[in-house]
């Protein structure tokens, strides 16, 4: 990882969602979280930050808890086997949404 003020890295032990609650944990209003873990998207919205998923979605109060029970949804009827596979490939779409995202947050974070 480059050295940056504004980057850290922080280990955690091993097991299911430790290092989501360590991000929980630690998260200040303002902050911005990238992830594409709904659920942890919906608890850094509670918190006062931004998530911002790798192909370009910005998650907000609106359309997180919509987000988490489209997941669930999809969760359910994949384990069913109702639905096999996943999302679409990423694409050249979804970094250039991502960059538009990130740029504004960080654009707006520094004025």
């Amino acid at each position: 990882m480059p050295s940056s003020p504004f980057i850290k890295s922080v280990r955690v032990a091993k097991g299911f969602n430790v290092a989501d609650h360590q991000i929980v944990e630690q998260i200040q209003p303002g902050d911005l979280v990238i992830t594409a873990d709904i659920p942890l998207a919906a608890e850094v919205i509670t918190r006062g930050a931004h998530a911002l998923d790798p192909r370009g979605e910005l998650y907000s109060e609106d359309n997180v808890r919509e987000r988490l029970a489209i997941r669930n949804l999809m969760q359910e009827l994949r384990s069913t086997g109702d639905i096999l596979g996943g999302p679409a490939p990423f694409n050249q779409s979804d970094r250039q949404r991502f960059a538009n995202h990130l740029d504004r947050l960080l654009t707006r974070r520094v004025d």
